[in-house]
């Protein structure tokens, strides 16, 4: 038996060990945009970058933006565009936060690749033509985690081998971002997406994985998401496992996906606001709760109720807060009041202060703001 399994020759299985099962893989990865034109709503940088793709002469480049909006991937596909999938591995580095990015990796492993003289290009397994230019790229995602040593000692390999090697920053903050290191690159700034990209985006994932999520899902997957396009995939893959765990699978709500996004929901919300003395409509209040007098006992009780949830004291304080900003009714100096009141408590919360007394302060002052 010991003979047999030395001398069994691996089966077929082991040629394809890289190869990812669509059905396991994230749809984070799985709907990666595959071309620059595949990128949603970033109309200007893409422009930009189809016209790089037919001149084939790159600058260095820094992107931008806020997470989820899809600098690297805007950039592997742009590379990919360029290199084909043969030459993608000699061809591309990147590097991500977590990667050692010290001032010896900068001297190390980013100068010998950036020195190297790009190797003669490799015909297309897909039959297709790219452009393959003379020129590598190195990818430093989430650069602005950077020291400011390996920064700096990245200025001189830029220029020194710009002839064979071309940069892409990516970042965050560009603010974190060293100027002589900025000033070496164009700059493309990634916004949050629109609700109309995003929207359309997640309706066509949802009729690829056969879901049924209807607009109002739809709309709460954006309001949560704040223009993170990634975080709304992933928390509609969640919802799309909760879903499918129960036999028969259960249709998706949005407070589903309030839930699995840690928000409180708007029911929750509204009827504390209401207590506090905001006049908020909602379809599913209840008329007896309505007329309810609003007093100390009133608020200590839905305080408490709300803790018992087990709620998050700074998900409630921000959520007020833009119940109370946009309010059509309140008047500036009650919204201007109630500012300084979130103020406060978001400084305390920070500090590590007792959740449930600052929800009963921030409670009580904001009552006192609006009906005052």
């Amino acid at each position: 038996m010991a003979a047999n399994f030395f001398n069994s020759k691996p089966g077929p299985k082991s040629s394809a060990k890289h190869t990812v099962d669509p059905a396991l893989q994230p749809w984070v990865e799985k709907y990666r945009p595959k071309t620059i034109d595949d990128v949603s709503a970033q109309e200007h940088t893409v422009a930009v970058l189809r016209k790089t793709l037919t001149s084939t002469n790159l600058p260095h480049m820094l992107f931008y933006g806020p997470p989820g909006t899809g600098k690297t991937s805007t950039i592997l596909a742009l590379a990919r565009q360029l290199f084909g999938p043969d030459n993608f591995k000699n061809r591309v580095l990147e590097l991500n936060a977590s990667d050692e990015r010290g001032i010896s990796i900068v001297r190390e492993k980013i100068k010998n690749f950036a020195r190297q003289t790009p190797r003669a290009q490799a015909v297309a397994s897909d039959g297709k033509t790219y452009p393959c230019p003379p020129y590598k790229i190195i990818i430093l995602d989430e650069a602005d985690s950077m020291t400011q040593d390996a920064q700096g000692a990245l200025r001189r390999i830029m220029e020194s081998y710009a002839r064979i090697t071309r940069f892409c920053l990516v970042c965050n903050y560009v603010t974190r971002i060293i100027e002589p290191l900025a000033s070496r690159c164009s700059k493309f700034r990634f916004t949050p997406l629109d609700s109309e990209s995003a929207a359309s985006r997640l309706t066509y994932i949802a009729k690829q994985e056969q879901i049924d999520a209807g607009k109002p899902v739809i709309d709460a997957l954006i309001n949560v998401s704040n223009g993170d396009l990634r975080r709304a995939i992933t928390y509609l893959q969640s919802a799309s496992r909760l879903s499918s765990a129960s036999i028969p699978p259960t249709p998706i709500l949005p407070r589903d996906i309030q839930e699995i996004a840690g928000v409180v929901p708007d029911n929750v919300v509204n009827d504390f606001a209401r207590a506090l003395g905001i006049d908020v409509e909602d379809e599913a209040m209840d008329v007896d709760n309505n007329n309810e007098k609003t007093n100390f006992t009133t608020i200590q009780k839905k305080v408490k109720a709300i803790v018992r949830e087990g709620y998050s004291a700074t998900q409630i304080l921000s959520q007020i807060h833009d119940l109370v900003v946009l309010h059509p009714l309140l008047n500036s100096k009650q919204k201007s009041a109630c500012a300084l009141v979130f103020a406060e408590a978001d400084k305390a919360l920070c500090d590590g202060s007792d959740e449930e007394l600052w929800i009963l302060e921030i409670a009580l002052r904001v009552n006192k703001a609006i009906t005052s």
